[in-house]
């Protein structure tokens, strides 16, 4: 026996398993790798219902997030960004695929791109500004972050698990 290896105390027993500590904060709000990979996802129906109402509600948390970062800098730029990437964040569990996040972030950058273009009379929502920028950078880089996190493999709207191969 090596030195490493403790020896059992009880021949032919398996060794106890000391009990994992509690997760606390994000670890605990995030999950582990596996628990997230063995979540259950809804069915079909429902995730596609949930796929149109998350791109209409990144584009109501582009809208408000758009008034509430120029209204109360930098509280509101900070109110806006958690409210942008906790929708993101949410579609993401709520569907258990990587499109629940991307469909708020497309909606979320539709209605940016609309806001930010300028009116015949000269006025826009989005101006150009230090809040404005780090509105959109930091939004757009918490969509993508969101929607790399590993998640069960889906083909598209969800009609399985699978990988690559399976027939």
């Amino acid at each position: 026996m090596s030195p490493a290896m403790p020896e059992d105390p009880r021949p032919g027993q398996p060794l106890p398993v000391p009990p994992r500590p509690r997760r606390s904060g994000p670890a605990a709000l995030l999950g582990s790798r596996s628990a997230r990979l063995a979540e259950t996802p809804p069915p079909r129906g429902a995730r596609i219902a949930a796929y149109v109402l998350l791109l209409v509600l990144g584009m109501a948390t582009a809208l408000a997030g758009s008034f509430a970062q120029s209204l109360w800098f930098p509280g509101g730029l900070l109110l806006a960004l958690a409210a942008t990437v906790g929708l993101f964040y949410g579609g993401l569990r709520l569907t258990t695929t990587k499109l629940g996040a991307g469909a708020p972030l497309i909606g979320w950058f539709l209605a940016l791109m609309v806001l930010m273009s300028p009116r015949p009379e000269g006025d826009f929502i989005l101006a150009s500004g230090i809040g404005p920028y780090v509105y959109l950078f930091a939004g757009a880089v918490g969509g993508v972050i969101c929607a790399t996190l590993p998640t069960r493999t889906m083909f598209g709207f969800g009609a399985g698990p699978g990988g690559a191969g399976r027939g």
